[in-house]
C-alpha cells in the first residue's frame, strides 16, 4: 500500500505531518508531494519543510490512496488545482482510499466524490460543501466506503489511526496507539477509539 499526500503552501502543520508520521510508523509508504512546482513549502503556521517529490515527478497511478490535509490556504490551493481534482476523481473511480481533514474536504467536494457519502470537516467548512450526501456533525472521523474525513487538527491522530486500521488492521492500529502512548491518553480520559 502506497499513499499520496498532496501538499501546497498553507497546509496545517499537524495535519500534514501527523498522518505521515503514523503511517510510516506502521510501515505504510506515504509520499509527501508538492503541487506548487517547488519542494520547499511553508505550513499555515510558518513552518518550513521539504516535500519528497513534485507532482510532476510522480505517477499517481502508482498509489493506492490519497490524503488531503487541511489548512485553509493549502486546501484552497489544492481545490483550485485541476490536476489534484483529476487525481481525486480517478482514485474514486478506482475505489482507492481517499482521506481529507479540516478544510481538506473542499477538495473532495469540488471533485464530486462526496455526492453520496457521509463526511465531516472543520465546522465552518460545512457551508462550503455543496455536493455532499450527508454532513456528520457529531463524529470526529467519518468513514464511508473508500472515503475518510476528519474535523480538524486536534483529531488528526484519530484520522491517522483510522487509516492505519483500514490499511493494516486493528492489531497495527493498537501497536501505533501503544507506541505513541495514545492508549494511555484514552485510559486517562476514559475514551475509546
Amino acid at each position: 500500500m502506497k499513499i499520496l499526500e498532496l501538499l501546497a503552501n498553507g497546509n496545517e502543520t499537524i495535519e500534514l505531518l501527523t498522518v505521515v508520521d503514523y503511517l510510516r510508523r506502521a510501515g505504510i509508504e506515504i509520499d509527501m508531494v508538492s503541487t506548487t512546482g517547488s519542494k520547499n513549502l511553508k505550513t499555515s503556521h510558518g513552518v518550513n519543510y521539504q516535500a519528497d517529490f513534485l507532482l510532476e515527478e510522480i505517477n499517481p497511478a502508482d498509489y493506492d490512496g490519497v490524503y488531503i490535509p487541511g489548512g485553509t490556504a493549502g486546501a484552497e490551493s489544492l481545490r483550485d488545482n485541476e490536476k489534484v481534482i483529476e487525481i481525486v476523481k480517478d482514485f474514486d473511480k478506482a475505489n482507492k482510499l481517499i482521506a481529507a481533514i479540516c478544510a481538506g474536504p473542499i477538495v473532495l467536494d469540488r471533485a464530486g466524490v462526496l455526492a453520496n457519502k457521509k463526511a465531516t470537516s472543520f465546522p465552518t467548512i460545512k457551508a462550503e460543501l455543496k455536493n455532499i450526501g450527508q454532513y456528520i456533525d457529531d463524529e470526529i472521523v467519518v468513514t464511508d466506503g473508500n472515503i475518510t474525513t476528519g474535523r480538524g487538527a486536534a483529531v488528526t491522530n484519530y484520522l491517522a489511526l483510522r487509516l492505519v486500521e483500514i490499511i493494516k488492521g486493528e492489531e497495527a492500529k493498537e501497536e501505533i496507539k501503544y507506541g505513541t502512548q495514545h492508549s494511555a491518553v484514552e485510559k486517562y480520559f476514559d475514551i475509546r477509539f
